[in-house]
Formats: C-alpha cells, structure tokens, sequence
C-alpha cells in the first residue's frame, strides 16, 4: 500500500524561522501484513506544538525530547483509528492516541507505544484529545495545581501569556474554576482580545503588539499580580511552561532574567519555577477526567483552528508559530471513521 507521509525537508537554523518549506510530503510503501503486537492506523488528527521548534534544530537542548531527523518521517501528537489489529487489548475501530505519532496517512505502530481514548470523554470530538482535553488541557491544570499556589477564596490575580494559545485559553478558565478572582490574558491582536473577554471568561485582555503593556497591567491588576502563568506581588509565583516567543533562539531555557529584575525577584520573593508536565504523570488520568468534566458541564469552552490535510502540515507549523492560530492548532488528515 503507498501512503502519504511528510518528513523534516530542512532545518531553520537556532536562530532562524520555521517556514513549511521545512518540511516535504513524500509518498512511502506501507507492508500489506503486520507482526504480533502491532496495529495498522488510519490517522484522523494531527498536531503541531510549539515544543516542536526545539526538535528541529540538531539539538533540542534537553534530555526529554529527541531532535527530528533530516529526510525522515516527522512525529507529534496524533489520534487514529485502528483498521487492524494483532495486538491483546486492541481492536478493529478503536480510537488511539500517542505522543510520538507520525505525520503519515496510514501506519503501522507497536500497540504497545499508544493510549486508547473514549470518544464520550470529549462528546465525540477526537481531536480535543491533542488539545484542552488532551496534553495543552493538562500542562495549564497540573501547571497551575502544583506551581500556582492558587486556592478557593485566596483573591489571587492571575496573568496569561500566550492567553490565546492552546495552554494559554484553557489556563485562564482554570484559573477561575481554582478560586483565581482576576484572570488577565496577553494575547497579539484585538479579535483574541475580544475572544478572551467575551467568551473564555477572562477579566481582561491586553494586545501586547499595540498597549503599553506595564500600563495596561497596572490598570488591568489594581492589586497587583500574585500568579503569571508562562511588576508582581510579593510571594508570586511565576510558572514556566513554555515561551514560543524564545523558541526561534539560541538561548538557554528559561532565559536568564537581568540584574535588575532579579534584584526584584528576590526581593520581592517571587518564585520563577520551570514545569514539565511529563514529571505529573500520575495526574494525567485525574486530570484528563477534571477536564472532561467541565467541558460536559459547558463550563470549560474549547477553541480550536483546524487545517485540513496532510499537505498543510508546514503551513499549520509556521502558522501556529507566528500566533496564526486560536486555541489548539489542530490539522485533520481523515474525518471519515468508518471502516
């Protein structure tokens, strides 16, 4: 069987921008027969993420994540169907979900290296399993539980970058559904601003390419911030869990803060802690439950921007990259699932 796959054409550089040209489609024999223990998938959702920077370059300067290979195939968050099966606890028709997915059409995966998922934990909108039902949903829960300090009746201001984004959109709601009484998003244009305010709940929203953002803040937080998730209160907390705007750099991470800022840092006790949500591992299965929950409540609104089709990958990537996208950058490869 010949089936389409896309793999890493060229590198941008550490210091360069993703273009699509990054990338190339290709066309890749898929054997006819699968061995014991593996599955053939049809892949419905693929995503792109901005952690995928990182894997571009030759080396992603972590341990966590391996760096793409130039001329092979690309891989990602993906959801599928399986269309058959020689594994023990996997079956024709069940929806699957992995980490390490690759951006092909059709594939052949160990059974072993993927997650079967429940349609009705999402109202049977798979691709929310790659996005605030899913990873992104996770990283804003578990960031905010465990670094952001935040409880019932606290009064705590809370402040968003990336407010728009996959992590950022989830992040702010959850900061109200945790006791947070302000939630304040940075976003980069006006319509994210109105959706922040008008749909996701947020308090206020600021467009970090047009305000004076220390102006808007102080306006926007009277009472100063106690969380910023991504001139703060005593005793804050600042949580780390990505920053897209530095991905296109050769920079450590995170990056390191000036004298003068780390001077108030200190004295104003402001924890600045990295999270890696793959450290939370025995939180994935309560947390994904948590969400679910209030997304059947209506509570948690869900934003998506969806591209269709495999050949879009490098568009959606260098979309995504350049704040293209509301909510999660989603690209549909098959919407059929029947078998």
């Amino acid at each position: 069987m010949i089936v389409q796959r896309v793999v890493l054409n060229s590198r941008p550089g550490k210091n360069g921008n993703p273009v699509a040209e990054n990338f190339r489609m290709e066309e890749v024999y898929l054997p006819d027969n699968i061995n014991e223990g593996q599955v053939q998938v049809r892949t419905l959702y693929l995503s792109v993420d901005p952690y995928m920077r990182c894997r571009m370059n030759e080396d992603t300067g972590t341990d966590y994540i391996t760096p793409w290979q130039l001329s092979q195939v690309v891989d990602g968050g993906g959801i599928g169907i399986i269309e058959e099966s020689k594994h023990t606890n996997l079956t024709k028709g069940d929806f699957v979900t992995s980490f390490y997915w690759p951006w092909q059409t059709k594939v052949i995966l160990d059974g072993n290296s993927l997650e079967k998922v429940d349609p009705q934990l999402v109202d049977g909108h798979l691709s929310y399993f790659l996005g605030a039902i899913g990873m992104p949903g996770l990283t804003s829960l578990i960031g905010i539980q465990e670094k952001g300090h935040i409880t019932a009746g606290s009064n705590k201001t809370m402040v968003v970058s990336g407010a728009a984004g996959a992590c950022g959109s989830v992040a702010g709601q959850i900061g109200h559904f945790l006791g947070c009484s302000r939630v304040v998003g940075i976003c980069g244009t006006h319509e994210k601003c109105i959706l922040l305010t008008s749909e996701l709940g947020f308090d206020a929203a600021i467009n970090y390419k047009k305000d004076n953002v220390a102006e808007q803040l102080r306006e926007s937080c009277p009472a100063g911030v106690d969380v910023y998730f991504d001139n703060m209160n005593e005793n804050s907390h600042i949580i780390l869990c990505g920053q897209i705007s530095q991905y296109n750099k050769d920079v450590p991470y995170p990056p390191p803060l000036s004298p003068a800022i780390e001077a108030i840092q200190k004295e104003r006790n402001i924890t600045r802690e990295r999270f890696l949500v793959l450290n939370y591992k025995d939180k994935f299965e309560p947390g994904i439950l948590q969400l679910s929950q209030w997304f059947k409540e209506g509570k948690l609104k869900i934003k998506e921007t969806v591209i269709n089709g495999l050949e879009n990958m490098g568009a959606a990537f260098q979309s995504m990259m350049t704040g293209g996208n509301i909510g999660k950058q989603i690209v549909c490869i098959s919407e059929e699932i029947s078998l």
